[in-house]
């Protein structure tokens, strides 16, 4: 099993869908016993929440988001966790919405230190 999230700061590798998360968005990780949940903002979105469980290392959350245009979206998200031959942390992600249309992947890694 790859190591903890808790306190991790993530980012995406490469922009998504324009007004979405993107590479200047930044994810702080946090994980209890099972539970993960995060904070996140940048780019187009002001502030964003994650909260889910861990089992192994696949991640099963929900995440909500609020736009620089205020405008709401919520959706849901399975991510695999990795460890890099450097050490960082990556997930890969299947996500999607639940308030609108639209689904996709993702991948988001540990900033250098």
């Amino acid at each position: 099993m790859a190591r903890s999230l808790d306190g991790l700061v993530l980012a995406p590798v490469a922009d998504q869908a324009p007004g979405q998360v993107g590479t200047r968005t930044r994810f702080t990780y946090h994980e209890r016993e099972g539970r993960i949940w995060a904070e996140y903002a940048g780019g187009d979105v002001v502030r964003g929440h994650l909260v889910g469980t861990r089992d192994a290392d696949t991640l099963d959350f929900r995440y909500v988001q609020l736009k620089r245009d205020g405008t709401t979206s919520a959706g849901h998200c399975a991510s695999v966790v990795t460890e890099l031959p450097d050490g960082r942390v990556r997930l890969d992600e299947r996500w999607e919405w639940e308030s609108q249309q639209g689904s996709g992947t993702s991948v988001v890694e540990e900033l250098p230190a």
